[in-house]
C-alpha cells in the first residue's frame, strides 16, 4: 500500500501505487531533449486514463515534443521521515484534434499562471517506476578491528 512505511531505506513501488501517487499530485518535472541538451521544466499536470496531460503555450516544451516526443516525467513528495519518486518514461503527443482537445479539456489542467496555455501534452507511458526513501543516518560498517 502507497501509505505503508518503507522495510529497508528504499523500497520499490507497484505500478498502482505509482499511479496513486502520481494521481495525487498536481506539480511534476517534464525532462525532454532541446535542441540536442537535455532539459527540465516544472508543469502542473493530471493523470488522465494512465497517462500524463500537461496544458502548455506555444514555445520551447510544445516544438520540442513534437521533434523529439521521447520524454521522462518525475513526481516526488517527502515529509520529515520519508519521501518517495515516480518516474515515467514514454512518448509525448501534441494533441491537434478536436476531440483529443476536448477530452483533455474534461480534466481541468487549470494553468497556475496567468498565461494564454491553449495547447495539450499527452504522455503515454512505455515505462512506470516508483521508489519509496526511508531517512536516516547512514550505516555503521560491521567491521570488527579488535
Amino acid at each position: 500500500m502507497a501509505n505503508e512505511t518503507p522495510v529497508g531505506p528504499v523500497t520499490a513501488l507497484t505500478e498502482d501505487e505509482s499511479w496513486a501517487l502520481l494521481s495525487s499530485m498536481a506539480l511534476g518535472r517534464l525532462a525532454i531533449s532541446v535542441s540536442g541538451q537535455p532539459d527540465i521544466f516544472p508543469v502542473n499536470f493530471v493523470v488522465q486514463r494512465r497517462t500524463i496531460l500537461i496544458r502548455t503555450a506555444e514555445g520551447t516544451k510544445l516544438a520540442a515534443a513534437m521533434t523529439n516526443g521521447q520524454v521522462a516525467f518525475e513526481v516526488d513528495d517527502h515529509n520529515v521521515e520519508h519521501a518517495w519518486s515516480v518516474v515515467v518514461k514514454g512518448r509525448a503527443k501534441v494533441l491537434m484534434y478536436a476531440d483529443e482537445i476536448a477530452d483533455a479539456e474534461r480534466a481541468q489542467v487549470i494553468p497556475w499562471t496567468a498565461t494564454v496555455k491553449r495547447r495539450f501534452l499527452r504522455i503515454t507511458p512505455t515505462s512506470i517506476t516508483g521508489r519509496r526513501f526511508r531517512f536516516g543516518g547512514e550505516p555503521v560498517d560491521a567491521v570488527d578491528f579488535g
